[in-house]
This record gives C-alpha cells, sequence and structure tokens, in this order.
C-alpha cells in the first residue's frame, strides 16, 4: 500500500471521537471554537511528530493510525472553524491556513516518510502552526472572557506537547533542521511558565486541580524522556519510542482539562 491509499482509508471516527469530541459548526460556542482552533495547533505539530516516527519506525502501528486520524480531524476542524468565523479577519486568517495545509498535505501525501521530505515537513507543519495561532488568538479576543484566556492557554500545551515531540523525534532521524535543540528549550521554558499559570487561576474547580496535579506528573517522565540523549541504535529506538508515548499521554491530559475551562462561563 502506498501513502496515498494509505491516506484514502476512511476516517476512523470512533477512536478520534474517544479523545476529541466533535460538534458540527453552526452549534459551536465561542469557548468551542478557541479549543477546536487551538487543537489545530496541536495537530500540526502532532501529524509532523507521527510522519518522523513512521520513517524510524517507532511505535509504528500507533503513529500510523495517529497520522491517519490526525490528518482526517483537521480537515474536519478547518471546515467547522471556517463555517462559524466570526469576523471577516478570522475568515482571512483561516482562508490562508487552508492555503498552507494543502501545501503541507501535498509533502505528506507524496511519498513514503523519509529524511528528504522530512526537512519540508519541519518546515511546513511551523507554517501552519503560525497561521492557526493567529486564528485561534483572534477568537479568544472576540470573545474576551477569562474562559476563553485559560481555553487558548491550557489548549497551547496540547500543542507544545506535541512540538516538543516533534523536536526530539527529528534529532532521534538526525534531520537536519536549524535551531532543533534550541527550539526545544524555548517549547519547554513556555510549557513549564502556562503550567504554573494554569496551576495559579483563581477559577479552577476540584476537578480541574485534580488534572492539573496529573498532568505535572505525566510531565515529568515527558521531560525525563525528553532529556535522554542516546548514540546506540537500540536504545535510541527505546527512548525515541518512550517520547511517543509519554507525549500522547500527557495530550489526553491537556486536551481533558482545556475541555473543562471551555465549559467554564
Amino acid at each position: 500500500m502506498n501513502r496515498r491509499e494509505f491516506l484514502g482509508m476512511s476516517m476512523v471516527a470512533s477512536s478520534m471521537a474517544l479523545v476529541f469530541p466533535f460538534a458540527h459548526a453552526q452549534n459551536l460556542s465561542i469557548n468551542e471554537a478557541i479549543n477546536k482552533s487551538g487543537r489545530q495547533r496541536m495537530l500540526s505539530q502532532r501529524i509532523g511528530k507521527a510522519y518522523l516516527q513512521i520513517g524510524q519506525g517507532i511505535d509504528l502501528r500507533r503513529s500510523e493510525q495517529i497520522f491517519t486520524d490526525s490528518l482526517n480531524l483537521f480537515e474536519l476542524q478547518l471546515s467547522e472553524l471556517t463555517t462559524f468565523a466570526p469576523s471577516v479577519e478570522n475568515k482571512a486568517t483561516l482562508l490562508e491556513v487552508g492555503k498552507s495545509w494543502r501545501r503541507y498535505k501535498d509533502v505528506l501525501q507524496d511519498r513514503a516518510p523519509n529524511k528528504t521530505d522530512a526537512q519540508a515537513v519541519m518546515l511546513l507543519s511551523d507554517e501552519v502552526l503560525a497561521l492557526t495561532q493567529t486564528a485561534t488568538v483572534q477568537l479568544e479576543k472576540i470573545s474576551g472572557t477569562t474562559s476563553a484566556r485559560l481555553v487558548n492557554l491550557s489548549g497551547r500545551q496540547r500543542m507544545l506537547s506535541q512540538r516538543m515531540a516533534k523536536l526530539y523525534q527529528s534529532m532521534s532521524w538526525e534531520v537536519p533542521t536549524s535551531d532543533v535543540l534550541q527550539k526545544l528549550v524555548t517549547a519547554r521554558t513556555e510549557f513549564m511558565r502556562a503550567m504554573q499559570e494554569l496551576v495559579a487561576a483563581p477559577v479552577n474547580t476540584e476537578a480541574i486541580k485534580r488534572e492539573l496535579d496529573l498532568a505535572d506528573q505525566q510531565w515529568f517522565f515527558f521531560d525525563q524522556a525528553l532529556k535522554n540523549r542516546v548514540t546506540d541504535q537500540n536504545d535510541r529506538l527505546r527512548a525515541a519510542t518512550n517520547v511517543a508515548t509519554t507525549s500522547e499521554r500527557i495530550l489526553e491530559t491537556m486536551n481533558r482539562i482545556t475541555g473543562m475551562y471551555e465549559k467554564l462561563t
């Protein structure tokens, strides 16, 4: 099966719905839209992470599932958000997201993951990230509420978890990328700073506090995995697999937390 045939498989909606619940665009609240828009940031990085993992044979079956599900979910949410767009500015940004996304997807679909295309994947994943970040900030400003700020901030933690994993996997595969280690350090600093702000939020319920405690525990293991630098091939694959699995655990927890902030009024 080639890459295009693989991506042409039907969407596995049930597996995505377990972690990322769906809602029709016309029924979205502003907080739901911020959550979805913020999730697009995360998916730009998660797809890149999965691509790099597939190329290295890391946790292959799960990485292929993540890759396919994430592509389909990005497409679905882009359609929903474009329909929902509450301002001319936001709609224009989403049109640019669509253009960048098509360039990104073309590289992802063209061939099986390889180091040459991986360089383009790294660049295009960041291009899509920058545009989806702009779209999300636009929605937060339209809302102007504390809960919108927290939805955006906690949702961005999802992105950072996947970004750090993507950057690690690019180093593991030795993909030529400029300033990759510095980008990883920056993402780590941003993640820790945002966690401090979330923990200190006065609106936190007991349920949110428990989830933040869990996220803090998961961050410890994810951070330890990210710090693992090895040269032996077997150890390298084990370390990269550890990053793959721990990044998914913290993603799931931060996704739940974002959903909880979404429901605050």
